[in-house]
């Protein structure tokens, strides 16, 4: 019998798409769910077959589900712009949630046992301690994290009520491309700080808007643990065999336990880019935590999560080639 196909949803998009990279590394059988609201066709690999429409379309996704027996889902199909979740609550809650409780009962219907979700550290909201361990509390401050904090309840609702288990991987901030330049960081607006610094260094925008220099850190700006979109794609393999291995349903940080301010990055930036480009203090973004840093060690001994590219300049350099093939 055909080994059954791994369902990515949001899989042309920019973490989504070195997802079904990797699980064609590694022998799986991939199809994506995508709205191409943000992804794109160019960055999903040929013969993985690619569905164009939304995951909150019950008919639609009953529909590829009946046609093609799921064994996982790995859900990306998200809106993730903070100062926009504020801006629009209602659209983060519809696109986020609600689509998701669609997505999740689709699945339980039809029997599919496992799901790996990206979830976010924003669900820690200012974090009682750095770094955040997954056992703090869940505080969010702004409706994107909120939105994402309510999926993990109802995954948690549903593992007790169904035959169903799941991994929650509480990304913190993604940033990088694929080493060997098959796909990356794609949305010409993205908001990612990584990629609006590599942008501003290739003169495809005027400098860059630092939100905030009065936060309660070493030099005023925002604190982040920047992991590698190639090894949060292999955290999501990990989680995928250790669910299959019959484990427990389990929610998981992925991020290197590394702290890099706002003006650490922009130095990485301009050193390895050789661009000085400019810069201006702005004030904070509502909904900003001043410091958010994985605690990582049940990523590592539960999930056996081994990341291979736990270093600024490397996630740079990546970023800024990838920015370079768009032209």
């Amino acid at each position: 019998m055909d080994k059954r196909h791994i369902l990515v949803t949001g899989g042309a998009g920019y973490i989504g798409s070195h997802m079904t990279l990797a699980l064609l590394e590694a022998g799986e059988r991939p199809l994506v769910i995508d709205n191409l609201s943000t992804g794109s066709r160019a960055v999903v690999p040929a013969g993985v077959p690619l569905f164009e429409g939304n995951v909150g379309d019950a008919e639609f996704v009953g529909r590829i589900m009946d046609a093609h027996p799921i064994e996982a889902i790995i859900h990306f199909a998200a809106s993730v712009v903070v100062p926009e979740s504020i801006a629009k609550p209602l659209a983060y809650y519809g696109n986020n949630t609600a689509n998701t409780r669609t997505l999740l009962e689709c699945a339980i219907q039809r029997g599919v046992p496992h799901l790996v979700f990206s979830s976010t550290a924003a669900v820690y909201g200012e974090a009682e301690r750095t770094p955040a361990d997954e056992d703090d509390p869940t505080r969010p401050i702004n409706p994107y994290g909120r939105s994402k904090l309510m999926v993990e309840w109802m995954l948690a609702d549903i593992a007790q009520a169904h035959p169903f288990s799941y991994a929650a991987l509480r990304y913190f901030n993604v940033a990088g491309a694929d080493p060997h330049g098959r796909t990356g960081q794609s949305t010409p607006n993205a908001t990612h700080l990584i990629k609006v610094a590599v942008q501003a260094a290739l003169g495809k925008r005027p400098g860059l808007d630092v939100y905030g220099t009065d936060y309660p850190t070493p030099d005023g700006s925002c604190i982040r643990d920047y992991v590698h979109v190639s090894d949060l794609a292999q955290a999501h393999l990990d989680a995928l065999q250790y669910l299959r291995a019959g484990q427990p349903s389990i929610t998981c940080n992925i991020g290197y336990e590394n702290g890099y301010s706002v003006l650490d990055v922009i130095e990485v930036v301009k050193r390895v880019s050789g661009v000085d480009f400019e810069t201006r203090t702005r004030d904070r973004r509502a909904g900003d935590p001043a410091a958010l840093i994985a605690a990582n060690q049940r990523a590592r001994n539960q999930l056996n999560w081994t990341p291979r590219y736990d270093n600024l300049e490397t996630i740079v350099r990546d970023a800024l080639a990838w920015e370079r093939r768009l032209g």
